[in-house]
C-alpha cells in the first residue's frame, strides 16, 4: 500500500520539473527525491521496472528507453540488487517492443533482465466483473513478488478511465495475456478493478515521463503534446493525481483514483500534497480529452 498510511506525519510529496528530454527529465525529478530512493531501496534484492508498452510499434504510446536508462542510473547507485524489466504488451510481443523501442541497447550496458508478464507465472487477484460480482484475474508472479516496484509511464489520455499513468500502467500491464482484456467489464467496474488490483502490485516508486505527452484519442491513436515535464513520487497515487491536474482534470472525477483515494490508499486530494521543484501552474498544459470523454465519467 502506498506509504502515505503509514507516515501520517507529512504529507506525499511529488518532485516535479521542467524537462528537456526523456533520459534528462526523469533524471531531474529523481534527484529531487534521491535522498529518499536510496532509503527505500537499500537491501532490496529484485528490483521490477514496469514501462508501458501499450503498442510495440508506436514510440509515442510507449515508454522510452532513456527515461528507463534514467532510473536504472540511480537505483544502481544505492541498490546491488537484481534489476528486471517487465511488462505484458497489449498486442504484439515483448521481443518486439524491446527491438523497436531500443531496450536491447540497455542489457548491453547493464546487468539486467527482461520478463514478459504475458508468459510468467501467476497469482489469482479478485475484482470484479460488469455486474459488480466477484470475478479473478491473473496477475503477473513477478509483478506481485518483486521487493521494489517503479512504475514508468507517459502522460496520456485514454478511452475508458479518462487517463492512464503510473497506477493504471502498473495494474493493466501487469495482467498475463487475454486478462488485459478481461479487466474491461465496463466503466463502473474497470475503475474498481484498477483500484482493487493496485493492492496486489502497489509500485513503491511512481515515474512520469511527460516530455511528450498523448492527448485525443489516447491511449494508442492519439496526438503528441509537447508537454515538456517530469515527475516522480513515492506516493504513485498523488503523482498521478498531480500529473492529471496539470493535464487540465479533475483527479476525483477519475474513477481509480477516486475508489484508491477513498480506501485510504493514497490521496489525489492536491491540498494534501506537497509539490516540490517547479508549480503545477508553471508547466499546466490542458490536454484534449478523448472523445469518449462524458461517458466515461459515468463510473459514478
Amino acid at each position: 500500500m502506498e506509504k502515505a498510511l503509514h507516515r501520517v506525519s507529512r504529507k506525499p510529496v511529488v518532485a516535479l520539473v521542467n524537462s528537456s528530454g526523456h533520459y534528462e527529465g526523469v533524471k531531474g525529478a529523481l534527484r529531487l527525491i534521491e535522498e529518499e530512493i536510496a532509503h527505500e531501496i537499500k537491501g532490496k534484492r529484485r528490483i521490477l521496472i514496469k514501462p508501458n508498452f501499450v503498442s510495440t510499434r508506436r514510440q509515442l504510446a510507449s515508454t522510452e528507453a532513456d527515461a528507463v536508462r534514467a532510473i536504472i542510473e540511480v537505483v544502481s547507485n544505492y541498490s546491488s540488487g537484481k534489476i528486471v524489466i517487465g511488462e505484458g504488451p497489449a498486442g504484439g510481443s515483448l521481443a518486439d517492443a524491446l527491438r523497436n523501442f531500443g531496450y536491447l541497447k540497455l542489457r548491453e550496458d547493464y546487468d539486467i533482465d527482461f520478463v514478459d508478464f504475458n508468459q510468467d507465472d501467476y497469482v489469482e487477484v479478485e475484482a470484479f466483473d460488469s455486474s459488480l460480482r466477484s470475478l479473478k484475474f491473473r496477475v503477473s508472479k513477478t509483478a506481485i513478488e518483486a521487493d521494489y516496484k517503479i512504475s514508468v509511464a507517459k502522460p496520456k489520455t485514454h478511452d475508458i478511465v479518462i487517463v492512464t499513468l503510473s497506477v493504471k500502467n502498473m495494474v493493466v500491464g501487469s495482467l498475463t495475456g487475454s486478462e488485459k482484456s478481461k479487466i474491461h467489464q465496463g466503466t463502473k467496474a474497470i475503475n474498481l478493478n484498477i483500484a482493487e488490483i493496485y493492492k496486489a502490485v502497489s509500485p513503491n516508486l511512481g515515474v512520469i515521463d511527460g516530455y511528450e505527452g498523448m492527448e485525443g484519442r489516447g491511449p494508442i491513436s492519439g496526438e503528441p503534446v509537447n508537454f515538456r515535464v517530469a515527475a516522480a513520487s513515492l506516493y504513485p497515487v498523488s503523482l498521478d493525481a498531480v500529473i492529471a491536474k496539470i493535464m487540465g482534470f479533475n483527479p476525483l472525477e477519475i474513477g481509480y483514483l477516486y475508489h484508491l483515494t477513498k480506501q485510504g490508499i493514497g490521496t489525489s486530494d492536491l491540498s494534501k500534497i506537497e509539490i516540490i521543484g517547479v508549480s503545477p501552474e508553471e508547466v499546466a498544459r490542458e490536454f484534449e480529452p478523448h472523445p469518449t470523454y462524458y461517458e466515461q465519467l459515468k463510473w459514478r
